[in-house]
């Protein structure tokens, strides 16, 4: 008797599982990054915005004048608002 109220209970709470990120992933996109190898690149596909480093392997970007800007191999000069609207979060070191 208690081994079928459980499996009820269970059913149900997967259907308002299944029913929980059927609606939250039709609100998520994806918003495709433009990587380049140089920032007058960059700069020259985002004239009205400005040039971060993206470190993808961290997930974070560094502005121009932090320490790590355009160091590394695992990232890419990509513009401000593509990085921000792709979730990578602002690198708070060596901000001046």
């Amino acid at each position: 008797m208690t081994r079928s109220g459980f499996g009820r209970w269970s059913g149900e709470i997967a259907l308002a599982g299944l029913i929980v990120v059927g609606v939250g992933s039709a609100e998520v996109s994806a918003t495709p990054l433009t990587p380049f190898r140089y920032e007058a690149q960059a700069q020259r596909h985002c004239p009205h915005d400005k040039v971060v480093w993206l470190d993808f392997r961290k997930g974070i970007y560094y502005r121009k004048g932090q320490k790590r800007y355009g160091q590394g191999f695992d990232g890419s000069f990509v513009c401000l608002n593509e990085a921000r609207d792709g979730l990578y979060r602002r690198s708070l070191l060596g901000l001046r």
